[in-house]
């Protein structure tokens, strides 16, 4: 049906190698394009000592990076990609991996329709006006080309700093490329795009194991680490806190939330004791703030300050 939209709506990647040469702007034209993965869906990709990942990066000749283990989208427990180079390289890179991953975590059913699945682009939000169009004609007529759905994340969102947005399309492989084909070509046109490229993953991250939040958990090196030659008030350091058990709900928040976003405000790492180990004496759990002295500092008031408003409505 829609197979015959675009030269990557459903090719293998025999076929792929094997298409007509796209327009000459679209080999020179060097563009980059984000979306989601989960935990899952990302170690597909990567595969076995990251023989799958070198596979496509072969195949498409686009790059593929990965966020590391723990640095997800705010708001999700997904990691990101970004696939860049050529236009054309781009596209065959993600119509390899959408293949590979509806293969694995959509099979077929054995209908005569094609599985329909999802992908989520992360586009900044400057950019999501050449998507959206005056009183959203641009986007109708993605939709209309590709029959593919496209929604576009609120910008009411409660992440600071965060200055991109989701752009979700869904339907079977052959809509979501054509989809992502006219979405990409719009993105190229805006001047201000390709800078996103130079900070593809900069979200703190967040490490769910246990209660353990923050922009300096385990694993990988941030720009916000703290070096010995930084002034004294810029070195990390630690304190430990108690906060009464029945009160530990308001700071953490539902799946984590006011914990996530005091520790992206702050820039600290806030880590609270498991159930049952409180500060000697007493029945406060242990909430360990590790940062610099100014991010401590707003990360303890900013905490007092929640358990506070909540105690006034009490």
């Amino acid at each position: 049906m829609e197979g015959n939209k675009s030269a990557y709506s459903a090719a293998s990647p025999e076929e792929q190698q094997n298409h007509s040469p796209p327009p000459p702007d679209n080999e020179e034209k060097t563009t980059h394009l984000r979306f989601l993965l989960s935990n899952a869906e990302a170690g597909s990709v990567i595969g076995k000592g990251g023989a799958t990942i070198n596979d496509i990066q072969s195949q498409s000749g686009a790059r593929v990076q990965l966020s590391r283990n723990f640095e997800y989208f705010p708001g999700t427990s997904d990691r990101i990609i970004m696939v860049s180079g050529t236009i054309d390289d781009v596209l065959k890179a993600v119509n390899l991996i959408l293949s590979k991953l509806l293969d694995e975590f959509y099979p077929e059913d054995g209908g005569e329709t094609d599985p329909q699945s999802k992908i989520r682009l992360v586009v900044p939000n400057s950019s999501c006006g050449g998507i959206i169009g005056k009183g959203g004609s641009i986007i109708r007529s993605l939709m209309e080309e590709s029959s593919a759905s496209i929604k576009i994340s609120s910008q009411d969102t409660y992440y600071p700093g965060l200055h991109d947005r989701l752009v979700t399309v869904s339907g079977s492989l052959g809509e979501q490329m054509r989809a992502v084909e006219l979405i990409l070509l719009k993105l190229v046109e805006d001047q201000y795009y390709h800078q996103s490229a130079h900070a593809p993953f900069p979200y703190p991250a967040v490490a769910y194991n246990g209660m353990n939040y923050g922009p300096n958990a385990p694993g990988p090196k941030y720009q916000n680490n703290r070096s010995p030659n930084k002034p004294q008030e810029d070195r990390s350091s630690s304190i430990t806190i108690g906060i009464a058990d029945e009160h530990i709900g308001i700071v953490v928040g539902r799946g984590g939330r006011n914990i996530m976003e005091l520790s992206q405000l702050s820039g600290a790492r806030i880590k609270i004791s498991e159930r049952g180990d409180f500060m000697s004496g007493t029945s406060d759990r242990k909430v360990t703030i590790t940062g610099s002295q100014r991010s401590i500092h707003m990360a303890e008031s900013m905490i007092s300050e929640k358990i506070a408003s909540v105690a006034d409505r009490e």
